[in-house]
């Protein structure tokens, strides 16, 4: 008998009383969730979505704006931004659980919210397509559907590897790719390395040609000319709608190769950038968009 034993505690209901998570520095923290609740508020698409994938969409009663899939959540109340929350606004949803994915802020109002008496849970976010079925356990454990979460988990890590054995196929060089978050002020703001971005391009058989930096960050026309992209990826939301005018109107985008062919995808933001249960699919219709006649989606 393990050292639960003696207090009836089998593992799995000793995991869904208690979520883990991992903080920045690599300790493990326990939060108790009630995972019988029945007022969700759910901060982060990922989280949303991951939510409705396990069934248990019903029980979220309002989403923050990044919460734009599946539709049936899009339309529930808009609690903010999930960078710019006001405490106030969740809690006047009167809910028994907040879940919010790790980086919900500001600061202040996430302190509020942890001190207002309603349970809440943190989701780690590592932008790492290897995470994601950590992320679904945790989301699993907090809403009390383990099970379910494990085959969703399980789901997801072997479209993964059937991905990955799919692209090892290619034969043609990779191609080099510039996401590009904005193009304000005609400097292109791109993704570096540890951003979902550099995680999906590669997840795709392709190579970010932003590297060299990290996170993301606005470039100099040098450092844009030095990547030569051969294709440009945006996000595609009807609040950031770049087009491929605007990015091959920018100087230093003119004499790239994405230029010369006119190679530039855009994306549903969360679809592309989620690092959820749809990321499979997403990384394989970015691929057939990269390798075009070799992949198919």
């Amino acid at each position: 008998m393990d050292q639960f034993g003696s207090l009836g505690l089998t593992a799995r209901t000793l995991a869904t009383a208690l979520l883990l998570i991992v903080a920045p520095g690599g300790a493990t923290l326990a939060q108790s969730s009630p995972s019988g609740a029945q007022r969700i508020v759910s901060i982060g698409g990922t989280v949303t979505e991951i939510i409705h994938a396990l069934g248990e969409g019903e029980r979220v009663i309002a989403v923050d704006s990044t919460s734009t899939y599946p539709k049936s959540a899009a339309d529930k109340p808009d609690v903010g931004y999930i960078r710019q929350l006001s405490a106030e606004g969740v809690l006047s949803q009167k809910p028994d659980l907040i879940i919010a994915e790790a980086g919900a802020g500001p600061a202040d109002a996430i302190a509020i919210l942890k001190a207002s008496g309603v349970a809440m849970v943190s989701i780690p976010t590592p932008p790492e397509a290897e995470a994601i079925a950590g992320k679904i356990r945790a989301v699993g454990a907090a809403v009390g559907t383990p099970d379910a979460a494990e085959e969703l988990a399980m789901d997801v890590d072997a479209n993964l590897s059937a991905l990955k054995q799919k692209l090892a196929a290619i034969s043609e060089p990779k191609k080099r790719v510039l996401f590009a978050l904005s193009l304000a002020n005609g400097r292109v703001t791109a993704a570096g390395t540890n951003t979902s971005a550099d995680a999906i391009i590669r997840l795709a058989g392709g190579v970010n040609a932003a590297a060299d930096v990290t996170g993301y960050k606005p470039l100099s026309d040098e450092a844009v000319i030095a990547a030569a992209p051969d294709v440009v990826l945006v996000m595609d939301n009807p609040q950031l709608h770049l087009t491929a005018e605007q990015a091959f109107a920018l100087p230093a985008l003119q004499t790239s190769p994405a230029a010369k062919t006119g190679a530039f995808i855009a994306m549903d933001g969360l679809y592309l950038l989620g690092l959820g249960p749809r990321t499979p699919a997403a990384a394989l219709d970015l691929a057939a968009r990269l390798y075009p006649g070799t992949v198919k989606p």
